[in-house]
Formats: C-alpha cells, structure tokens, sequence
C-alpha cells in the first residue's frame, strides 16, 4: 500500500539503497538534495523534456 501524501506534495516511495552509498550521496549533493538528484536523474532517464543530468561533484581525490 502506498502512502497518501498532502496535495501539496508527492507520494513517498521506497527504494532500496546501501547506507554506505546513501551516506556519501547526502555529503556530495547536501542531505537535503538528494531527492532532487533522484528525480533528476528518472526524469532524464525517461528522456522528459528539457531534462538533464545533475551535475556531479569534483573528484575526490581520497576516493582514488
């Protein structure tokens, strides 16, 4: 069952992701920001109109 949401706002959805990559995603693009970089990257994938990738952080050097 889904959950209802206000009307001003989107149904929740779940999806599944590793804490450790979630974690890293909230540092790089702000906790805050991650669900934008979600729907961002749906919306590009389903080719919407005018959609584009998010932009990605630099390079980490530590990540190497």
């Amino acid at each position: 069952m889904v959950s209802r949401a206000k009307d001003t706002h989107t149904t929740n959805r779940v999806v599944r992701v590793a804490d450790a990559d979630w974690d890293d995603l909230g540092e790089r693009a702000g906790a805050r920001n991650r669900a934008q970089v979600i729907r961002d990257l749906v919306a590009w994938y389903l080719r919407r109109p005018d959609a584009k990738l998010p932009e990605r952080p630099p390079v980490d050097p530590t990540d190497a």
